[in-house]
């Protein structure tokens, strides 16, 4: 069941989003048939789910106007991704990640960024969401080109609590090594982005674990804060093989 705010969120993209089309949209020959193409020249015509996932996550240059296509296929969208009917959704860059989006009309990017939390919040409700909580994270993040909001929004309880167990664990694998977590974020923003995940992990996220009595998680997101070579030679490692 949605959320009232995350209802309210689906609701004001169909409103704001509703009737979008490029009637001259061509698409690409090779890879888009005739039929799928129609859909981004029609509005008001409810576009299949399998034709939907095709294009959110179809390259820019495969489009006349990628940002009208994404505009077009908004309204359903943002419900697939919210329940889960796309499936695994990061196996792929999305759409909405290659679009200047922020720069369109306020009421648009208003309604893209409400819809971004809204799910996001809802999500961390969930015991067991219809997709991963990390690539859920990890598609918001990268639409919105910034972690901040998303982890000061983290909220509290036993299920929000798990799911911070469960994606420190699984940005830990990544960020020990100075690698990125995000699979699908590149360019505008993505270094600052690692960066803020990385100090937000290693302090209020870590002192959250501690609080949580996951020590040993703990313990190892607070060596985030170290330069990568203080962080390889640090005595855990060694206490660690010694324990397990």
């Amino acid at each position: 069941m949605s959320s009232t705010a995350l209802a309210a969120a689906l609701a004001d993209i169909d409103t704001v989003f509703d009737g979008f089309a490029n009637p001259h949209e061509t698409g690409c020959g090779y890879c888009h048939a005739p039929e799928e193409t129609a859909y981004l020249r029609t509005p008001h015509v409810r576009v299949p789910l399998d034709v939907v996932k095709y294009y959110l996550f179809e390259v820019p240059d495969h489009f006349d106007d990628h940002e009208s296509a994404m505009r077009r296929l908004l309204p359903q969208a943002a419900r697939a991704l919210a329940d889960g009917a796309l499936g695994t959704i990061g196996l792929g860059s999305i759409g909405l990640s290659r679009v200047d989006w922020r720069s369109w009309p306020p009421q648009q990017a208003a309604a893209i960024d409400a819809f971004l939390h809204a799910w996001w919040q809802h999500a961390l409700t969930l015991p067991t969401p219809p997709t991963g909580i990390d690539e859920i994270f990890d598609t918001c993040v990268t639409v919105a080109r910034t972690v901040t909001p998303f982890l000061d929004g983290w909220g509290r309880g036993p299920v929000a609590d798990a799911h911070l167990v469960d994606c420190a664990d699984t940005w830990l694998y990544h960020l020990i090594h100075d690698d990125s977590p995000f699979s699908w974020w590149y360019g505008d923003g993505a270094e600052a982005g690692v960066a803020a995940l990385r100090a937000w992990l290693s302090g209020p996220g870590a002192a959250r674990l501690h609080a949580l009595g996951e020590r040993d998680l703990a313990a190892r997101c607070e060596i985030l804060a170290l330069p990568y070579e203080e962080r390889r030679d640090h005595p855990y490692w060694a206490n660690a093989s010694r324990t397990s």
